[in-house]
């Protein structure tokens, strides 16, 4: 791993998690962000996770860019919900890695007001995971995320409160994509790209396995903090039954 940055002291302890529904989850990252501010809190940590399905609406996006009627999405008995984090609107479900980082950004070796180098390195691994299991990765410079030649593969959405930063990004490995093309996620601003979410098993036309991606991320989020050490659990970092009811979040969105 590189350690040409100035390296955090602590090491980064890495979930990997199950999958969870957007009201534990939320309760679970409020918590998370909580522990991590407190003086001498915990570590830096990253949780590999999967929604259930539920589509989320970031600060970037609004309920135009989901092409489906209230009646459809009954039917498919899928949820629609707008939560505090940046980036646009993302279908979850089966097949992608949520990646939630939870840190002071003091931790990352970056101050406290430095978002953007903190979203700098952030999308360098999301760009590395993808290269890791033989995609095509790219960034654009008007919209966050990785790209490939279907279209978006990793979408961002990170939120930061009082040198805190959480959430994180979503990897599409190897959903089933019908509906992903009725969720417009890169925001219309970006211009007339690609919008909707493809996969990278789409990109690349072959099977990509989830424990693969998960142990890149894992890596590459690693290095690009430089972290000298990862330790890996799995599980969820908190017991996310008791981590208690969600409730509104108020911070400063970003990506």
């Amino acid at each position: 791993m590189s350690m040409t940055r100035n390296t955090p002291r602590r090491p980064l302890s890495v979930w990997l998690a199950g999958p969870i529904d957007i009201d534990a989850y939320w309760a679970m990252a409020e918590r998370l962000a909580y522990e991590v501010a407190e003086p001498g809190g915990r570590s830096p940590t990253l949780v590999l996770y999967e929604l259930e399905p539920v589509i989320t609406i970031g600060r970037l996006g609004s309920r135009t860019d989901v092409d489906l009627t209230d009646d459809e999405l009954r039917s498919r008995q899928l949820a629609i919900r707008v939560v505090g984090r940046g980036g646009g609107a993302v279908l979850h479900g089966p097949g992608q890695v949520g990646i939630a980082l939870f840190a002071k950004l003091e931790d990352l070796g970056l101050g406290p007001h430095d978002v953007g180098a903190y979203l700098e390195r952030f999308e360098a691994a999301l760009e590395g995971t993808v290269r890791a299991v033989r995609c095509g990765a790219a960034r654009d410079s008007r919209a966050h995320g990785i790209f490939g030649r279907t279209g978006l593969l990793a979408a961002v959405g990170v939120a930061v409160r009082r040198g805190v930063v959480w959430h994180g990004g979503f990897l599409n490995v190897q959903p089933a994509l019908e509906l992903f093309h009725r969720v417009r996620t890169v925001p219309v601003a970006a211009g007339d790209g690609m919008r909707t979410m493809s996969s990278v098993e789409a990109d690349v036309q072959r099977k990509v396995r989830l424990q693969d991606a998960r142990s890149a991320v894992v890596q590459h989020m690693a290095d690009a903090f430089d972290f000298p050490h990862a330790h890996v659990q799995s599980g969820f970092p908190v017991p996310v039954r008791e981590a208690g009811p969600s409730h509104p979040e108020f911070a400063s969105r970003v990506g």
